[in-house]
């Protein structure tokens, strides 16, 4: 038995979230669908995240198992784009080693999340508007302070099945481009839900209803009720994911 690795990405606009649920179509299911009418066999497959419903990946990752060991690469992904979705799109196939995992030899997830202060009525499914200015100085002082903790508990949805809510943030910050914010946010892993009522959160204090040490109280707190609401996923997108290159086949 073989292992792949396929990297693709998607608009999760028409997607219950990556993962397979009982209501409805999510991207892992026509993936793996093609998967299984080209290769001919039940095929499944396993994602490096679970985004939720309506968030976007311009890079995804999953690794699926196949046991002929003359699979023609290319030529797959090159079928799979072929009888995908328009909305989901494979950019490679490459096998790896036997035990890698997409999921948990993942070493860094990084998003970003598209506010825009400007009606548009192109782009208006991709980002977020809010009414008004924010204070970006504001927003990445409180964005610092994640940088502090590990437990972040109080971002998280509640009742999931996941054994510690414990996450290294690497990254955390916002840029003003025109009438855009852009927050970007790299960790190690993420909770349910978590990048997501952070960008609610960091949004008070861009409207100057939260400070550094009320953004401290909120962590500490580890209760989600204390944080700020759970912006839409519409303009979410998982960007980045990275692996230690020993999980390859040289």
């Amino acid at each position: 038995m073989r292992r792949y690795f396929i990297y693709l990405a998607y608009n999760g606009e028409n997607y219950c979230g990556w993962q397979i649920q009982p209501n409805g179509v999510s991207v892992q299911e026509a993936i793996e669908k093609a998967l299984t009418t080209l290769l001919r066999t039940p095929i499944a497959i396993v994602g490096a995240g679970r985004t939720d419903a309506g968030v976007h990946a311009r890079m995804m990752a999953a690794h699926f198992d196949y046991e002929a060991a003359n699979l023609d690469l290319p030529l797959l992904a090159k079928k799979l784009n072929s009888i995908l979705p328009k909305d989901i799109s494979i950019y490679n196939i490459v096998e790896v080693k036997p035990d890698a995992h997409a999921r948990f030899d993942a070493t860094s997830r990084l998003y970003r999340y598209y506010i825009t202060t400007e009606k548009d009525p192109f782009l208006y499914h991709l980002k977020y508007k809010v009414h008004g200015n924010l204070d970006i100085d504001k927003m990445n002082a409180c964005a610092d302070i994640l940088f502090e903790y590990e437990d972040f508990t109080s971002f998280s949805k509640l009742h999931t099945d996941v054994k510690t809510n414990n996450c290294t943030i690497l990254a955390a910050q916002w840029e003003k481009k025109g009438n855009d914010y852009i927050f970007t946010i790299k960790a190690n892993r993420f909770l349910r839900n978590m990048v997501r009522s952070i960008v609610g959160t960091l949004l008070e204090a861009g409207k100057g209803k939260i400070d550094s040490g009320e953004m401290r109280r909120i962590i500490e707190a580890k209760n989600r009720g204390e944080a700020g609401i759970s912006v839409p996923g519409h303009a979410l997108f998982l960007e980045e994911i990275e692996y230690n290159n020993d999980i390859f086949i040289q």
